[in-house]
């Protein structure tokens, strides 16, 4: 089959299937098979496909129909201009996620020690070392299959300074640090069964749940991370779009000063951060 023809029937399938970005799922999954770009479907459109690619595609597409997330399928997914390594163990880093990575940029001097609790694929870690000098990176997270992940990445973007321990948040940290940032699970509980397939029924249910409330982790980390944050040290949260009051009072109350809030590109509250001393 022609390499337009295939795209077609590819994304012809997922529309049927009522996927939101039928056309670009099946256009990424055909670069990704065929290692090949976006302009290739209009400069390269009539040329035939081997069949070993043909079925490989095909296959992908009945996945991708069943709502399987499209980073699952390809194992990738950009954050911060970095190739990030993922799957079903760990949540696939979002976009709105590189807001809480610059505002802690602006805030975050070379040598500076960090810690990523609920590290997940290392993605926010892996990113401030990567842009960053001489900074030592800690990331901790209760699952093993997802400190693999994140070992993975780091070793694929040749990270330096970094390790990543399993624990039940501050359970087996070490140490002081100037810079503690979290995404933690913070979708009540009873919102989970609204999400969209691909998340509720792909992604780690661990990393999503935050609790009747959604407030459980904040709770925790605010009460403890004070004990592991040097003078002046400063915890940075992302948040959902709604938790801006509730977790500015909660670090507010445990002391925090200056505790600001900052939004993402869609003008929703994605940030909130403080300095302890």
């Amino acid at each position: 089959m022609k390499y337009r023809e295939l795209y077609e029937v590819g994304k012809g399938t997922l529309m049927q299937a009522n996927l939101e970005e039928a056309a670009l799922d099946a256009r990424l999954l055909l670069e990704f098979v065929c290692h090949t770009g976006r302009n290739d479907l209009l400069v390269h459109g009539d040329r035939e496909v081997e069949i070993a690619q043909e079925e490989k595609y095909l296959a992908l597409i009945h996945k991708r129909k069943e709502h399987i997330p499209l980073q699952h399928l390809t194992g990738v997914q950009e954050f911060m201009g970095l190739e990030f390594f993922v799957n079903e163990n760990v949540l696939v880093p979002r976009q709105d996620t590189e807001v809480l990575v610059e505002e802690i940029m602006k805030n975050l001097h070379d040598g500076y020690r960090i810690l990523d609790m609920c590290t997940g694929s290392g993605c926010i870690l892996l990113s401030l070392l990567h842009y960053s000098n001489n900074c030592i990176g800690v990331g901790a997270d209760l699952s093993e299959m997802a400190l693999k992940v994140a070992q993975e990445n780091a070793k694929r973007l040749q990270a330096e300074n970094v390790s990543f321990i399993q624990s039940d948040l501050f359970e087996n940290v070490e140490g002081k640090y100037e810079i503690i940032v979290s995404n933690p699970p913070y979708i009540c509980t009873d919102v989970i069964e609204t999400l969209t397939e691909e998340v509720r029924l792909h992604e780690p249910l661990m990393a999503l749940d935050g609790g009747g409330d959604g407030l459980f982790f904040y709770r925790k980390i605010i009460e403890e991370s004070p004990r592991y944050l040097c003078g002046g040290g400063q915890l940075f949260f992302e948040i959902g779009y709604d938790q801006k009051e509730a977790v500015t009072a909660l670090m507010e109350k445990a002391g925090f000063k200056n505790v600001t809030a900052i939004k993402d590109y869609a003008g929703l509250d994605r940030v909130v951060y403080g300095c302890f001393y």
